[in-house]
């Protein structure tokens, strides 16, 4: 499956819930409870078997961090290769990308914009070019905005728009030095509650 470039909002409105793929939370929400088409607005919502909500869940997940299933499967892999709970290993895999770690600093206004910055050598990694959206960040790592990428249009007020952001626990916004570091490993209670990713793990683990 490639990526998806289509209506953002009509993603939201399949499942039901905001998955942050566009800026104005406020606009998405109108329209949540209607599902997409010509019939949306009548439409009831199906009652669905327990794959249907295995892969409902996995979908979520998927356009939530902008992943490929190729890609999202191998995360599950090695969730499940590391020792612990295999769902909160695949939290915390999911949260450790540079492109999340990005977002969630305030970098970017979604993850889309995020990956994208990324790609474009906008960041440096502990001072060395990152430009890979899918690297796993651990702690003690500082992400900041390049020099020469300060004055360009979308990053005139990143002071300001750092300041504001309300980061999880495990990451720290300095506005002044246009960086974040990353102070620990992602916590459960940072994680958005949008998707269960024990139906996820189920998913997979009867394919």
């Amino acid at each position: 499956m490639g990526r998806y470039i289509g209506p953002k909002n009509k993603i939201a409105r399949r499942f039901g819930v905001n998955l942050g793929l566009k800026t104005n939370a406020a606009k998405v929400a109108r329209r949540l409870s209607q599902a997409p088409g010509v019939h949306g607005p009548n439409k009831r919502r199906k009652t669905r078997s327990t794959y249907g909500k295995q892969l409902i869940e996995k979908q979520k997940a998927k356009y939530l961090y902008g992943i490929r299933e190729k890609q999202f499967s191998r995360y599950v892999r090695e969730a499940e290769r590391l020792t612990g709970d295999s769902g909160k290993n695949l939290q915390e895999l999911l949260e450790r990308r540079l492109d999340n770690v990005v977002y969630r600093i305030g970098f970017a206004k979604t993850r889309a914009q995020a990956r994208q910055f990324v790609s474009h050598n906008m960041f440096t990694l502990n001072g060395k070019k990152m430009n890979i959206p899918s690297h796993l960040v651990k702690s003690g790592d500082v992400v900041a905005l390049k020099k020469n990428k300060e004055k360009k249009g979308v990053f005139i007020e990143i002071t300001e728009q750092l300041m504001q952001t309300d980061t999880p626990s495990w990451v720290r916004a300095d506005g002044k030095k246009k960086e974040g570091t990353v102070l620990h490993m992602p916590l459960e209670a940072d994680y958005d509650k949008i998707f269960d990713v024990k139906l996820i793990i189920e998913y997979y683990s009867t394919r």
